[in-house]
């Protein structure tokens, strides 16, 4: 069975909130970095470019923030999983600044409901089809190692 977080190895002993709340400034600074050109050249054939990258980000803000509402309204429920290559194949010819004030104002609306929904929601159950049970704070601290992911693939292509 795959890890219960599989960017657990991702997160580098901050605060996840932390993580989370300076992701968003953290995309804007590489996209100016990579400039509007590059947002939309792939890095390597297969590979996402950093305008897709984004999207991909604003996709799954939207899909954690259900997943963490769905685990706050009801006990130990089944979350969907999705297929992120086919998700992505709608992502030609996004805006990236688009697909990032998106990711920006889903991220501020999850974060105001983390904010107050931990530490008490910290341990309620949900499981993960693929996963199997893990917590709602597991779900939370998969959001910041995937940040920390897509934030250093952003890197890379930046430069940085």
């Amino acid at each position: 069975m795959p890890a219960l977080n599989p960017y657990a190895t991702f997160l580098d002993g901050r605060p996840v909130l932390d993580i989370l709340s300076e992701t968003p400034r953290l995309i804007r600074s590489l996209l100016e970095s990579i400039g509007p050109g590059k947002s939309y050249e792939a890095p390597a054939p297969g590979k996402w470019s950093p305008g897709e990258v984004v999207a991909h980000l604003a996709d799954c803000e939207l899909v954690f923030g259900f997943r963490l509402r769905q685990t706050l309204a009801e006990d130990s429920p089944t979350i969907q999983p999705f297929d992120q290559d086919k998700w992505a194949a709608t992502y030609k010819g996004i805006e990236p600044a688009e697909a990032c004030a998106a990711f920006s104002a889903f991220r501020k609306w999850n974060l105001i409901m983390l904010e107050s929904a931990l530490p008490a929601a910290a341990n309620r159950t949900v499981t993960h089809p693929e996963r199997g049970t893990m917590t709602f704070q597991t779900i939370v601290e998969t959001m910041a190692g995937h940040d920390l992911n897509h934030l250093g693939q952003l890197q890379r292509i930046a430069g940085q």
